[in-house]
């Protein structure tokens, strides 16, 4: 465990990655408080979490729950944006609008609204993680899920953009690669399960990678946009 008691604050956590990724996380001493539309994780109890509900495409409910993490914790160390839909990732269709709009206000408005909030909230020297895909980098560009695809792109460039703007508080911001993993998301044929992913994310934010780096948890390596 670690020997500082760090807060993190996980989006999108009652399920999958997020729900993975909060379980490695208390097993490695931090505080985290969880966000999920409901506000609760039936299936995972701790006296060092404290679940606090989210809609992340709501501009109200991003204000409330800013302010409750402000209530609830005096620093935060590490952000990780989880929270996303991926309705159209099998799909070679053409864009769907109404797919398009609801991928975006998640993933992308969703993420960005929240975590600019969130900025004043962190400590210097903190870390911001946002699960994206490699599936949003142009070598990796395919023909399904038009939607997904582009949104993961922005998040990418928004990554990269908000390292340059936080550099001068040494805060790091790291997008991410889980892999292929067993969620509703990926599926049942995805070689990795939510757990495997969520050590190879944390691995990444121990590695202390240059900020604005893409990590790759399928194999621990950086990888170029």
């Amino acid at each position: 465990m670690n020997t500082y008691a760090k807060t993190a604050v996980v989006t999108g956590a009652n399920s999958g990655i997020g729900l993975a990724l909060t379980q490695k996380l208390l097993a490695e001493g931090y505080q985290v408080i969880a966000t999920a539309r409901s506000g609760q994780i039936d299936s995972l109890q701790n006296t060092n979490l404290t679940v606090i509900p989210l809609d992340i495409t709501d501009a109200a409910s991003i204000e409330q729950t800013v302010a409750h993490i402000g209530q609830l914790a005096q620093r935060i160390d590490l952000l990780i944006n989880n929270a996303g839909i991926a309705p159209d990732v099998m799909s070679m269709a053409a864009p769907d609008r109404m797919l398009f709009r609801d991928t975006f206000a998640t993933n992308v408005d969703g993420t960005i609204f929240f975590t600019e909030p969130m900025l004043a909230l962190l400590n210097d020297g903190a870390q911001v993680v946002f699960i994206s895909s490699t599936m949003g980098l142009p070598s990796h560009a395919g023909p399904n899920g038009t939607a997904y695809r582009l949104s993961k792109a922005a998040v990418n460039m928004y990554a990269a953009m908000l390292a340059q703007r936080v550099a001068d508080r040494h805060i790091r911001v790291t997008p991410m690669h889980p892999g292929w993993v067993q969620t509703r998301m990926g599926g049942s044929a995805a070689p990795f399960t939510p757990e495997q992913a969520a050590n190879g994310i944390f691995r990444g934010i121990r590695a202390n990678l240059e900020s604005g780096r893409f990590w790759n948890a399928e194999n621990d390596a950086v990888i170029a946009y």
